[in-house]
């Protein structure tokens, strides 16, 4: 392991990271004059010394890294990132904020959770709000997929990095044949998704500070507003329909995407029809809609069938895709409602998206490894193959897709334990530890609005099952264990 190469690369983010992320609600802070410049600039100044001297020390090291190199580099961006980010929240007197609360705010950022300790948002600072929006927009990439196109620069490999943010089950490993241009490429896709996002809110009705500060965590599927009503503080139907149709496409997979951008397909829109996940993911978000909705409207807590049909698919979309806005109180909804939005949230967005959960890929898997089961209880001695479209899915893949199932139920049980232990009643500690793993944001009962009233035991607690559901699991376990530190 090259533990100077580790440095020198979180050196690298930190000072990516001071600039990214506090010059521009620096310029939002001077724009509105809402005194907050000071705790923004203090805050770029410490993290730029920081990373500063980080690489200077470790400056002429240019190894190439190895895998174990690139899980630890991943995983130390987000818990050190995360945990830089809440100095302006310290550092400033408009918010009043414990170091616990500082960071789970900026962790819950970064991973894109939209989990938050913060009320009255409305009469926060503008930067404040600005900054919290782009914590999200951030995290939403990764700020790891920009460094990817500098670090070949700086004579350091990349490719494991890649493989160590993105642990899905399938994924590909090389969309173009130069990683930095595939990085390159997907941050050109996500500006245009969110330059379209911004515009499209700022042409039915936003005013141009909340459709950019919406835009970011709508494409990040953050969850962050800068409302205490989220998006139901507009009370416009089509800022509703504007934000699921770009939910919608935020947590396809990127992939799918990138072939649109560099026009690899004669056409634009067969090649996503003709992938198995998305079908999948279109499948689950439709039926989940249409049976939300019929209850809403049945059960009168609408009064008419398109409120109900707005209601309850942005509903259902914003929490299928673990975004987390909210434009009506979903947690008093009839019957079992809540829990079946809850529980869409497990399922989560594509592989390859910026979404959380477990991802409707492996969803699929398991669901198509159940039937071939059943199967080979008829038929004990065939070979029945799985496959997504004409792919046969290797038993390997199957393999880890289980294997990735059976450590995230395992570690969803430790944590819910572990919030019970610290006094939390069932309903707030299920549903809390759901919203974070799967990088949802609200939860039920004590958690539906905010997280402020849960013991600072539970944040901490917490903060880690956000880590543990963006980096899926297995790419922070694997730090745990005695392999990962032997030579």
């Amino acid at each position: 392991m090259h533990i100077a190469i580790v440095i020198k690369i979180i050196g690298i983010l930190l000072m990516i990271f001071s600039l990214l992320g506090n010059l521009p609600p620096l310029l939002v802070s001077l724009l509105y004059g809402d005194g907050v410049a000071g705790a923004f600039l203090n805050s770029f100044l410490i993290i730029f010394i920081v990373g500063f001297l980080l690489w200077s020390v470790t400056a002429r090291q240019k190894k190439e890294l190895s895998n174990r190199d690139g899980f630890l580099v991943v995983t130390l961006f987000w818990a050190v990132l995360g945990s830089a980010g809440c100095l302006p929240f310290l550092l400033s007197e408009a918010v009043s904020l414990s170091l616990t609360d500082a960071v789970f705010e900026s962790i819950s950022g970064l991973t894109t959770t939209g989990a938050t300790v913060i009320s009255g948002l409305d009469g926060l600072p503008k930067s404040i709000l600005f900054y919290r929006q782009l914590l999200q927009w951030m995290g939403g990439m990764g700020i790891i997929v920009l460094a990817l196109a500098l670090l070949p620069m700086l004579g350091i490999g990349g490719m494991q990095l890649y493989r160590a943010e993105s642990p899905g089950p399938i994924k590909d490993n090389k969309l173009v044949p130069r990683l930095a241009e595939t990085a390159k490429n997907l941050w050109y896709i996500y500006l245009s998704l969110t330059v379209a996002c911004a515009l499209a809110y700022w042409l039915v009705g936003m005013d141009l500070f909340d459709a950019v500060s919406h835009s970011f965590s709508t494409i990040a599927i953050g969850g962050f507003s800068t409302h205490d009503a989220s998006l139901g503080y507009f009370e416009n139907p089509l800022v509703e329909l504007v934000a699921v149709l770009f939910m919608f496409i935020a947590g396809i997979n990127f992939a799918l995407h990138f072939i649109t951008w560099s026009k690899k397909r004669d056409t634009t829109i067969r090649h996503y029809f003709q992938d198995s996940e998305f079908l999948f993911y279109g499948f689950i978000l439709l039926s989940v809609s249409i049976t939300t909705v019929v209850i809403l409207y049945f059960s009168n807590t609408y009064s008419s069938v398109g409120e109900s049909l707005i209601k309850g698919t942005f509903q259902v979309v914003s929490f299928a895709t673990t975004t987390g806005f909210t434009t009506a109180d979903f947690s008093n909804w009839p019957l079992f409602l809540p829990y079946v939005l809850l529980y869409a949230a497990i399922i989560g967005a594509c592989a390859g998206s910026t979404g959380g959960g477990m991802k409707v890929i492996r969803i699929l898997l398991i669901f198509k490894q159940g039937i071939r089961e059943v199967q080979r209880l008829i038929h004990p001695r065939a070979v029945i193959p799985i496959k997504l479209g004409k792919k046969v899915m290797p038993d390997r893949v199957i393999e880890s897709v289980w294997g990735f199932f059976a450590v995230y139920v395992m570690a969803f049980m430790v944590m819910l334990l572990a919030l019970l232990a610290t006094g939390l009643d069932i309903i707030t500690a299920f549903s809390a530890v759901g919203a974070c793993i799967n990088n949802l944001g609200p939860g039920l009962a004590s958690v539906a609005q905010t997280y402020a009233e849960l013991p600072g035991t539970a944040k901490w607690i917490l903060c880690f099952a956000m880590l543990l559901g963006r980096l899926e699991v297995f790419t922070l376990l694997v730090l745990f264990t005695p392999m990962f530190w032997k030579r």
